[in-house]
């Protein structure tokens, strides 16, 4: 039984996944949350390659099986109505493996997965800290002082730690000209499980049927403006988007209460020379946020940690987070620049554009069209071969 303390700012899927192994490996674990209750984007998320190799390592995939939410068919539209395309990825893509689910549902699971090991403080900061050669000494806002092995900042892609790596909390924030929303509403159409997109130029909306009543909803615009967006202010920021959509958007925004909670924030990448400065550590989206784009943040996340707790269990702290990011920075760097190129042309903005788009969307050969897809899977499988 080790003896050693890491202090992890952050539980949502990175700091769970790095409780989750630091544990296994006897080291204590302290996780403090902002929030006074778990939370996370509420967006739907596929867990593949990587991330579902970790969950099986871990033993959750019978707990996320519960959670998993399976889409039937995926059709989409564009902002008059029109069918573009109706597939059923399941049909097409029979060699790869995954588990559609909610970011949140993920998060919950490694919650349950964690907790009887780990000390979980909700409504908790890391107020102030310091370091030596030795370790940390880490002041929390419930008044706890704690000397730690190791400081691990995964407080996501607006991580308050970053700066004790950086240098300036903003540092190696790459917005990509995108800015996203992810909100649940009342579900009158009967969609069940399926899956339904408007588009329009500029301006992407997903609806993802969870039964009972319900759907998830994904808003992807392009943006020129950027920063963070106050909570008061981003039903009506939406409204005022949505005018040139589909009318059945603008109808489930007007039906949405006032205080609904909405996610929002930039689509960007966090690219940073280092994840760490002597014994802090940046981890999962804090570190090398992926985006949206990529569909592969929390599963690299849950690698991460993965990768971490097998250097740690055979090296020295410091030795080992540089094991640590020698075998994890090349994956990054690979997925960070497949998203850069997938940026300009992830939402057309041009009516051309868009229209061009649509048109090859109908128009490509199912053959033609798995290939495109089984392409982009390249990555995965070379992230999934690096945790061995």
């Amino acid at each position: 039984m080790s003896d050693r303390t890491a202090v992890i700012a952050g539980a949502g899927v990175a700091g769970l996944a790095c409780a989750w192994w630091l544990t296994r490996l006897g080291w204590r674990a302290v996780v403090v949350e902002r929030a006074a209750h778990l939370r996370d984007g509420g967006y739907m998320m596929g867990l593949s390659g990587p991330g579902l190799l970790t969950a099986r390592r871990m033993d959750l995939v019978p707990a996320l099986r519960e959670v998993e939410r399976e889409i039937g068919e995926n059709v989409y539209r564009d902002r008059r109505g029109r069918e573009i395309m109706r597939i059923r990825y399941r049909d097409l893509l029979t060699e790869l493996d995954w588990i559609t689910l909610r970011r949140t549902d993920l998060v919950q699971v490694l919650h349950a997965a964690t907790r009887e090991r780990a000390d979980i403080r909700l409504a908790t900061t890391v107020a102030s800290h310091a370091q030596d050669a030795g370790g940390v000494d880490v002041a929390l806002s419930d008044g706890s002082q704690l000397r730690a092995d190791l400081l691990i900042g995964a407080d996501g892609v607006r991580s308050s730690l970053r700066a004790a790596v950086s240098g300036a909390g903003a540092a190696g924030l790459s917005p990509l000209g995108y800015r996203y929303a992810a909100y649940d509403a009342a579900d009158d159409t009967g969609m069940d499980r399926d899956f339904l997109s408007y588009a329009a130029p500029g301006h992407q909306v997903e609806y993802h049927g969870l039964g009972n009543g319900r759907k998830a909803v994904l808003h992807v615009w392009r943006s020129r403006a950027t920063g963070w967006v106050e909570a008061p202010d981003r039903l009506g920021l939406l409204r005022d988007l949505s005018r040139g959509a589909h009318a059945e958007v603008g109808r489930l925004l007007d039906a949405l209460p006032s205080d609904a909670p909405i996610v929002m924030d930039d689509l960007a990448l966090v690219e940073l020379p280092s994840w760490r400065r002597g014994r802090v550590l940046l981890a999962g989206d804090a570190a090398h946020s992926l985006s949206l784009i990529s569909g592969q943040g929390a599963g690299m996340a849950m690698a991460s940690a993965y990768m971490l707790a097998q250097e740690l269990g055979r090296l020295p702290v410091d030795q080992a987070l540089a094991a640590h990011d020698r075998r994890l920075r090349p994956i990054v760097e690979r997925l960070q620049l497949r998203s850069r190129k997938l940026a300009p042309v992830y939402v057309p903005d041009s009516g051309f554009a868009f229209g061009l788009r649509n048109t090859a969307m109908r128009l490509l050969p199912r053959l033609l069209l798995k290939r495109y897809f089984l392409s982009g899977l390249k990555s995965e499988m070379e992230a999934a071969a690096a945790l061995d």
